[in-house]
Parts: structure tokens; C-alpha cells; sequence
């Protein structure tokens, strides 16, 4: 079976105790998203929706050494501790970097732009192959009231009106998009940077 180079970073990275819990304790960090993270946490919406206990964190499809690279990302609620679908980095170029994958947040697009309605994709950071050329679809402007917009785009990160069970029936999800900044419902468009405790 051939795999991918996602499919070999997922297997080389998906050690059980890697991320699968930095710390369980409810407690937590928040940061402006403005600020550069080293230290990976969750991008979690700031609005909690229909999850009060645990809001809605950026997510990438599957678990272990099934992570879906070819589906777009989600609104997951944000599980316990760190996981590595939901630890993310915050680059300095604007970026949000899944650093246990080499794989950066994406909207689908082509030529350089995306419109909205765009999903994001796990892809990877700079990737250049046919018809992606990713560098300007990866880079974002995280507003300092939490909107998330793809740089120069007037599309701000956004999820859907819905939510559905996953695969879990304690789990929620909805689906994560490009809308256009000012349309946007601030609950559904603004997040923050939380560091697990």
C-alpha cells in the first residue's frame, strides 16, 4: 500500500501519548489570537454555541493514524487536554499550523483566491502542486476582535448555523467556512487561542 507523505507524517506522529492528553485539568490559558503562539493550544471559538461545557475547536478529521487530509476542516468541540487534530500554532506569517502533520490550514481556491463559502483544508504549509499553490491561501489576519480573515480577502473564518453528532453522540460538529467578514455573525466568526491546562 502506497501512502501519501500526510498518511506517513500521521503515522510517524500519532504515538499514543504525544498529544493525546498534554494536561486534563479544565483550566485554561487564553491569549489574543493577534500574538504569535510557539506553545500549541486550541483555536476555539469565543462564543460556546450549543456547547457550554466545552465550546467549538478547529479540527481535523479522524483520529490516530486516521486523519483525513482530503476533507475539510471542522468545528469539533474541543476535547479534554491536547489532541493532535486540534493543537494548533499560531505562525508569525499568520498561519494555522497543525504541527504534529506539517499541515496548515488551506481555503480552497484557485488562483490565489478563494470565495466565499470556501472550505478549509489540512494541507501543507507552502505546499506548490498542480492547481494549489497554497501560499496565499494559508495566510490569515487575526483581527484583535477575534475575527480570523484570509489576508487581504474580507472572508473571515466562520461556522455553520447547525450542529450534528459525530461519530460519538456526546460529540458535536459544524461545518467551517469562508464568509464574508462583515456578514458574518460574531459568534459564529470570532475565536481565541487557549492553551489547555
Amino acid at each position: 500500500m502506497k501512502l501519501n507523505l500526510f498518511s506517513k507524517l500521521a503515522l510517524v506522529l500519532s504515538l499514543p501519548a504525544l498529544f493525546i492528553a498534554l494536561s486534563t485539568a479544565s483550566a485554561q490559558d487564553t491569549a489574543p489570537i493577534a500574538k504569535t503562539s510557539l506553545t500549541p493550544g486550541h483555536l476555539r471559538l469565543m462564543d460556546d454555541l450549543d456547547r457550554p461545557q466545552d465550546g467549538y475547536c478547529l479540527d481535523i478529521l479522524g483520529s490516530g493514524q486516521y486523519i483525513r487530509f482530503d476533507m475539510p476542516i471542522t468545528a469539533h468541540n474541543c476535547k479534554p487536554g491536547l489532541y493532535m487534530d486540534e493543537a494548533v500554532v499560531i505562525e508569525s506569517d499568520g498561519r494555522i499550523h497543525f504541527p504534529a502533520y506539517g499541515a496548515c490550514a488551506t481555503a480552497a481556491g484557485i488562483n490565489k483566491r478563494a470565495l466565499a463559502g470556501a472550505a478549509i483544508m489540512p494541507r501543507a504549509c507552502g505546499e506548490q502542486s498542480p492547481f494549489l499553490e497554497a501560499d496565499n491561501l494559508q495566510k490569515f489576519t487575526h483581527h484583535p476582535d477575534g475575527r480570523i480573515e484570509l489576508k487581504d480577502s474580507n472572508l473571515c473564518l466562520t461556522v455553520g448555523n447547525e450542529s450534528d453528532s459525530t461519530f460519538d453522540e456526546t460529540h458535536r460538529w459544524r461545518a467551517l467556512f469562508l464568509a464574508h467578514c462583515d456578514q458574518a455573525m460574531p459568534s459564529h466568526s470570532r475565536w481565541h487561542f487557549v492553551v489547555p491546562k
